[in-house]
């Protein structure tokens, strides 16, 4: 879990807590968590590892997160094995960063006269990823320790699960330093207490339980056969709770989406299916298999339209048409490897589709940002979201066979080896040690807690698993240079007869306005500077749309007219508001140097937050060792883009709208490329 602290670099709450209102919130709009005096003994600095020079993962830091628990039997919570080995193995939530580099130990929320946290010690969330990591870990090494440690930590998974009464299946959130458990939490998150609904933390917990389950099958089958328990009893409490509403579909802003996803979310969702993806793979079990394919079905139908907002990408929760966030951004991961579990390819076209469509224009624009709303505004930097990045990219890689998605893992690895706004590493090698978070202006948070180390070890651990991937990566440690997507704000408009103003919050319930907002009644006019530069750009402004609403404006360049905008949405239906903030896409693309756009309210009250501005071709150039040229066309037609080679020779290697390579050639000299229709060309030198 990510927290925020109140004295060092912004990191967003943590995403699997609270309310579904805070889910898109960095920490300077986050509730800030008080910081009481820490009563844990630091921990030793981690020992360098010796193979970092080959391998990249280094378990050391989660090791010394790791900690002993004896938790008694209690009505509805107990474990494999619990009277005869009485000890589990359990992460402490939070490591924050002494002066002399060490880390200290730290619990959730204010710690108590008594030992204990208002929140707890240790939590579901971390204590089943961290199963994950070690599980992955000893089966890509045979590592004999990373096998007792994934056992103990399954084990200390299942304590935490309920299995008897009306929240059997679901999962409790937090656990005390003694073993107690904390139902509920202060601050309140929900569901309150945490297992009395659909969670996150259930997600999480059949994640690991599919994997262990497909880790032990062989190696120990009465521990397998418990997990295949759980996993079912997990399954059974999805059923009631949310599969229950399998194939209904209800309005969100006139859209319709699925209702039957795990709290309404594509993302936490999809952690739950690389979990039965795991489990149905390696045995067969007709009540998760229906499982799996009617919770992949719900996250396919999620899918965003690659010709708009956000570009293929997959929406992470049906009660919002205006929100994408990194973080927990595993859908494409879930849809590759539930489509080879399930032998349905139909799975796999909207993974790749984000894979080729969406991807390089992160990549391009700013990277694994906290938070698109729809603005990309929330830039605040995560090792959660680079990882879902770069696992959702290997899968549709291995799954579907595109080259595409190495490329592309590569370049979003990179951002924990330097290649990132700070120019600095994000994890260590020699230490194991990642950093929780990295701010808009280039400030790293330096603690590393739990979730943070997890998924730096998860993608250490893909890029072991793929050494020329790990070898991009690894080289191609400095950002030089991005040119993609960026954000025009309305009320910077260079002359407007309308008003600007400031909404009564940033947050409407499902999307953020950016900052202040320009209001252009009928009549009125603004003229918006969209930059200087002489390529081809295409806008797509950001406006209120309004339930049936009647706002409607005219956009143009110099005369020459760009598109008309109708300013409506249908229905509100489960959303939070009536209406939404949404880009929509001019018609003309335009030239910034030929001079302002002018904007016109034609009907009713336009409110312009902000304005997209998206190059018809972008690139991304990051170097070190080696150096990588991303190139990338957002245009339904072909586009010529010149690449040059920085030294005597490169690799060119170029894709269409589809994944597949259509040119691959070895360069010498400055050569002009044909992009296909939405296609992508990688340049790589060594």
């Amino acid at each position: 879990m990510n927290r925020p602290l109140p004295s060092t670099v912004a990191r967003p709450a943590h995403p699997s807590i609270g309310s579904r209102n805070a889910r898109w919130v960095s920490l300077g709009l986050a509730l800030v968590l008080a910081l009481a005096a820490l009563a844990s003994s630091p921990l030793s600095r981690p020992v360098p590892a010796a193979a970092a020079t080959t391998t990249v993962t280094n378990l050391a830091h989660l090791d010394l997160l790791l900690d002993d628990v004896s938790p008694a039997a209690v009505e509805g919570h107990t474990t494999y094995r619990l009277a005869e080995e009485p000890a589990l193995q359990v992460p402490w939530t939070y490591a924050d960063r002494n002066d002399d580099g060490t880390y200290r130990r730290v619990g959730g929320g204010t710690l108590r006269p008594d030992g204990t946290w208002t929140q707890g010690a240790f939590n579901s969330d971390d204590i089943a990823r961290a199963a994950v990591v070690y599980l992955r870990h000893w089966r890509q090494t045979g590592n004999g320790a990373s096998r007792q440690k994934a056992y103990d930590l399954l084990r200390a998974t299942a304590y935490l699960q309920s299995t008897t009464g009306a929240n059997r299946g679901r999962s409790v959130l937090w656990m005390q330093p003694d073993g107690t458990l904390n139902p509920s939490a202060e601050p309140v998150e929900l569901p309150d207490p945490s297992d009395s609904g659909p969670s996150y933390w259930q997600a999480r917990t059949l994640w690991a339980f599919g994997e262990g389950y497909a880790a032990f099958e062989d190696a120990d089958p009465a521990f397998a056969a418990f997990l295949r328990d759980r996993i079912r009893l997990s399954v059974r409490a999805l059923n009631r709770d949310v599969l229950v509403r399998y194939g209904r579909y209800v309005e969100a802003d006139g859209r319709k989406v699925p209702s039957w996803l795990i709290v309404d979310g594509s993302d936490a969702t999809a952690e739950a299916v690389l979990g039965l993806s795991a489990y149905v793979g390696a045995r067969d079990d007709g009540l998760a298999h229906d499982a799996l394919r009617q919770l992949a079905k719900g996250i396919a139908a999620m899918a965003s339209e690659p010709d708009g907002w956000p570009y293929g990408a997959v929406l992470p929760w049906a009660q919002s048409r205006s929100l994408w966030h990194a973080w927990s951004s595993q859908q494409s991961a879930a849809l590759a490897r539930s489509s080879q579990a399930l032998g349905k390819p139909s799975l796999l076209k909207p993974a790749v589709t984000e894979a080729v469509r969406f991807d390089p224009t992160l990549l391009t624009s700013d990277g694994a940002d906290n938070g698109w709303q729809p603005s990309p505004t929330d830039r605040v930097q995560i090792p959660y979201g680079v990882d879902s990045r770069v696992q959702s990219l290997l899968a549709v890689a291995e799954v579907g066979g595109t080259r595409l998605g190495l490329d592309l893992a590569g370049m979003e690895a990179a951002w924990f080896f330097g290649a990132n706004r700070s120019g600095e590493p994000m994890y260590d090698p020699a230490t194991g040690v990642t950093f929780d978070g990295l701010e808009v202006d280039g400030r790293i948070n330096r603690n590393s807690g739990a979730e943070s180390t997890i998924h730096g070890l998860l993608t250490m651990l893909a890029l072991d698993a793929h050494p020329a991937v790990r070898a991009r990566a690894t080289a191609t440690t400095e950002l030089v240079s991005r040119d993609g997507l960026r954000v025009v704000e309305a009320e910077s408009a260079l002359s407007t007869t309308g008003t600007v103003e400031t909404p009564t919050a940033s947050w409407t319930g499902e999307s953020a306005w950016s900052g202040q907002y320009l209001a252009l009644e009928k009549g009125q006019t603004a003229r918006i500077v969209v930059g200087d530069g002489n390529a081809r750009v295409r806008l797509e402004p950001v406006a209120w749309q309004e339930e049936d609403g009647r706002a409607r404006s005219r956009w143009e360049q110099d005369g020459r007219r760009l598109g008309t905008l109708k300013h409506r949405v249908g229905d509100q239906g489960v959303t939070a508001a009536p209406g939404a903030l949404l880009p929509q896409r001019l018609d003309r693309t335009v030239v910034p140097a030929d001079g302002p756009v002018t904007v016109l309210a034609q009907r009713g009250t336009v409110r312009l937050d902000a304005v997209l501005v998206r190059p018809l071709v972008s690139r991304l150039v990051l170097a070190g060792e080696a150096r990588t040229t991303l190139v990338h066309s957002a245009s339904g037609s072909r586009q010529r883009a010149t690449v040059v080679p920085e030294g005597a020779s490169a690799r060119l290697r170029v894709y269409d709208a589809k994944g597949k390579q259509v040119e691959n050639r070895t360069i010498r000299s400055a050569r002009e490329v044909r992009l296909p229709a939405y296609g992508v060309a990688v340049l790589t030198e060594d």
